[in-house]
């Protein structure tokens, strides 16, 4: 980054225009990168820049597509799929009030302490975290955005009640599909969003909303974080969920998020419950109608200065403590429960044999569990992977195509059910 490079943070709730903002001023600048909290999210701005620049300069990269192109010069992806040391000149994350959350934070504050443009830098979301950035980010500038259109609530309504161009927010699969049967048995169709959804068919289920082939949707909560979807109401279905520990009552931002996915643009929004869930409290919707919430104090983090002599010294160095008062070293995320648990299996820890082999067990470990299975089926799925790749005692050190393909068939076909 060079001495007349700016980081600036653009705050403000939904609909204000923050990432139309990025866009416009990445495409600005010879080259860049924007990180993007949903897999979705980033397919719907890897096909608005294709529609502008063509095909040929935008690589999209989640966990589940890659294109990328030869000459690619906009790089559109999830956070976590960001590549870091491109020197790209411009360089956005979106939504970084997720430095806070507990599974993908640490993700996201890695992103904003060391994720920068040779030239600009923007970092998105929501204005609970000025205090933090201030605090972390020297010389950053901030801006301000208002929100375009006013949200209302309108309390609690009956599902077989909601007005056209309702999303009704749920917080499990279960939930979700009993939502939507719901709804189709008395409103005659509905659309269904969920990350759990292969790539194919969520985008599919977005169109079928979109166009207004039918005029309800039923999703999770991931609707929250920046799909610019046609909605005029939002009703949640609950306001507590699981966060991967508990269940728990969501936070008033939290319910903000995804409230403000309501009233586009200049058209105005109203969010309520539906007949099962608690109607919300008067401090909570006042709080949500005018955009105010307690500050962000902690971002989870976790090193990034790893060692790999040996596999001990890698797992010590993930969880190695810091002393900086804006952060939390994150609790155990998927990817270093497996290793420890791969570490553990003789099969495994006769491999490690070099520090290249201790890094290549991590980035195994570092593979997302697409199929929704459980702890010990992924577990299972690494360790024939990490065994391809290390030889199988013979001179093959690639995944098979053939095995690799049934895992990929066994996932759609999962996430399609």
């Amino acid at each position: 980054m060079n001495a007349t490079a700016t980081v600036t943070a653009v705050l403000g709730p939904t609909n204000t225009g923050k990432t139309h903002y990025a866009i416009e001023r990445m495409l600005g600048h010879r080259t860049g990168v924007i990180g993007l909290p949903l897999r979705l999210l980033a397919r719907e701005v890897y096909d608005r820049i294709v529609k502008t620049r063509g095909p040929s300069v935008v690589a999209l990269v989640t966990g589940e597509e890659r294109i990328v192109p030869e000459r690619a010069q906009y790089w559109v992806c999830t956070v976590e799929a960001m590549p870091l040391d491109i020197g790209a000149d411009f360089v956005a994350v979106d939504e970084i009030q997720l430095c806070a959350d507990p599974e993908r934070g640490h993700v996201f504050t890695d992103r904003l302490l060391r994720a920068r443009g040779l030239h600009e830098t923007l970092f998105l979301g929501a204005e609970t975290m000025r205090p933090a950035i201030a605090g972390l980010i020297p010389k950053v500038q901030f801006l301000k955005r208002e929100r375009f259109s006013e949200l209302t609530y309108t309390g609690s309504k009956k599902i077989s009640r909601m007005p056209e161009r309702s999303a009704i927010v749920g917080f499990s699969v279960e939930n979700v599909y009993a939502i939507a049967e719901l709804i189709r048995r008395t409103k005659g169709g509905c659309a269904v969003v969920m990350g759990a959804l292969s790539p194919r068919t969520r985008n599919a289920q977005v169109a079928l909303y979109q166009n207004g082939e039918v005029d309800y949707l039923v999703a999770t909560d991931a609707i929250g974080m920046g799909l610019n979807l046609d909605i005029k109401h939002i009703a949640f279905a609950a306001t507590a969920k699981f966060d991967g520990r508990r269940m728990r009552a969501l936070y008033p931002q939290e319910l903000a998020q995804i409230a403000g996915r309501a009233g586009r643009h200049l058209e105005n929004g109203t969010f309520g419950v539906t007949g099962e869930a608690r109607p919300l409290d008067e401090d909570v919707v006042e709080s949500i109608q005018e955009h105010r919430f307690d500050p962000v104090r902690k971002l989870e983090w976790r090193n990034h200065d790893l060692e790999f002599g040996t596999v001990e010294k890698l797992i010590q160095s993930l969880e190695r403590p810091t002393d900086n008062r804006w952060l939390a070293r994150a609790r155990d995320a998927d990817d270093v429960l497996a290793l420890k648990h791969l570490s553990q299996l003789p099969e495994v820890r006769e491999k490690l044999t070099s520090p290249s082999r201790v890094r290549l067990l991590w980035d195994v470990c570092r593979v997302p569990d697409f199929r929704s299975a459980s702890d010990m089926e992924h577990v299972t799925l690494l360790a024939r992977i990490f065994d391809f790749l290390t030889g199988r005692g013979l001179a093959q050190t690639r995944i098979p195509s053939d095995w690799l393909k049934n895992c990929l068939l066994y996932t759609s076909d999962a996430a399609d059910d």
